[in-house]
């Protein structure tokens, strides 16, 4: 067993969305949901803790809170103007600042909750409290620029994670693994130019941004070769990721030598994802995560920290979510995967899986892996 940290706050559920039909704006001949709102709502993340406590693998597990982000630790990556504005409309009830971004009262106080889950994981992995944790965390970040606020995410929470770290000296290379569906541009863009943080990301190509996330966007400067796109075409499903992971990620990750190693981990590229085309299963997520505490044990003692991010099918992300905190806590506890017989039956075949293949030694010859 892992002594693992779960990090979460009822109050980060509490986060609310404006008045949208999925991610089209109501109005003219949009019609509201009868479930309302934008698909990044509280039921994903908390359906995921309901599971955890009916199968008692809570239990096996360090739940705790943390401390919000201080207005310090946000100002390190947002400019003060962009922090005040969004305190502003947070006081006056609410309002977005960016591209499908709607927050209400409070939103300011819940998203700096959410950066202070993340914070919290990686200072107590790198502190040797735990030797790894999950942040539960909402709203998300890994799409926030730092003037600039966009696809459900309002603060920069890894970037601004990493940076209170490194403040206090316990880190001077971090990897970032993202493997969200969409694309981590936010991540990406912040650290571009820098060599002592690592970004990689994993994602259906031109699915969100569209115009992000390519292959040859390698970082800038100082920041050349320390960035890493890897985008996979709709379908390409659970094989297609494991192959990227072993061809690609981790020998990225052995290149860099990463004191800590972080994951933005979205769950929508699940089989049943709305925002996604992609077939990925629980199994899927357990897998991956056991390649990267592997890499971990092997580059940094272990020192491994999962902050989440999208995912947006509330019967799918619990099960997905559960083997994720079952691998790295290490616990017999076993939820199973209730879309897993349908998603196993949906993947693609063995001509599309020569192909995704050939596509990912492509890559990985692209950038020299």
């Amino acid at each position: 067993m892992h002594n693992t940290g779960f990090f979460w706050d009822e109050k980060c559920f509490w986060h609310s969305g404006g008045n949208y039909a999925l991610t089209a704006p109501v109005g003219g001949l949009v019609q509201p949901l009868a479930s309302g709102g934008l698909p990044e709502n509280p039921e994903t993340k908390r359906r995921l803790k309901n599971l955890m406590d009916v199968t008692g693998l809570a239990g096996d597990l360090d739940c705790l809170t943390a401390a919000s982000a201080t207005y310090g630790d946000l100002n390190r990556i947002h400019p003060a103007s962009y922090l005040e504005n969004f305190k502003s409309l947070s006081d006056g009830g609410g309002g977005e600042m960016g591209l499908r971004t709607p927050f209400g009262a409070g939103g300011y106080e819940i998203a700096a909750l959410s950066t202070g889950l993340v914070k919290g994981a990686l200072l107590s992995v790198l502190n040797g409290r735990h030797d790894n944790a999950y942040a539960l965390s909402r709203p998300p970040g890994h799409h926030c620029l730092p003037d600039w606020s966009n696809g459900f995410c309002l603060l920069a929470n890894i970037a601004i994670a990493i940076e209170a770290a490194k403040s206090e000296g316990l880190a001077q290379r971090v990897a970032v693994v993202d493997w969200d569906v969409h694309h981590g541009n936010g991540t990406e863009a912040i650290f571009y130019e820098r060599d002592d943080v690592l970004t990689i990301s994993l994602h259906q190509e031109r699915n969100y941004p569209t115009d992000t996330g390519e292959v040859a966007d390698r970082g800038k400067g100082a920041g050349v070769g320390h960035n890493v796109n890897i985008p996979l075409p709709p379908g390409a499903g659970h094989a297609a990721y494991i192959h990227a992971m072993n061809r690609i990620v981790l020998p990225a990750l052995v290149a860099y030598k990463p004191d800590v190693i972080i994951v933005a981990c979205g769950f929508d590229a699940s089989g049943v994802d709305p925002l996604s085309r992609m077939l990925c299963s629980a199994e899927t997520y357990r897998l991956m995560t056991r390649q990267l505490m592997q890499s971990a044990d092997k580059l940094c003692d272990g020192k491994l920290v999962m902050a989440h991010e999208g995912g947006y099918s509330e019967v799918h992300v619990p099960f997905c979510g559960h083997a994720v905190l079952q691998e790295m806590s290490g616990s017999e506890i076993d939820a199973g995967d209730a879309m897993g017989a349908r998603i196993a039956s949906q993947q693609p075949n063995a001509v599309m899986e020569n192909v995704f293949a050939d596509l990912i030694e492509s890559i990985a010859t692209d950038l020299e892996l």
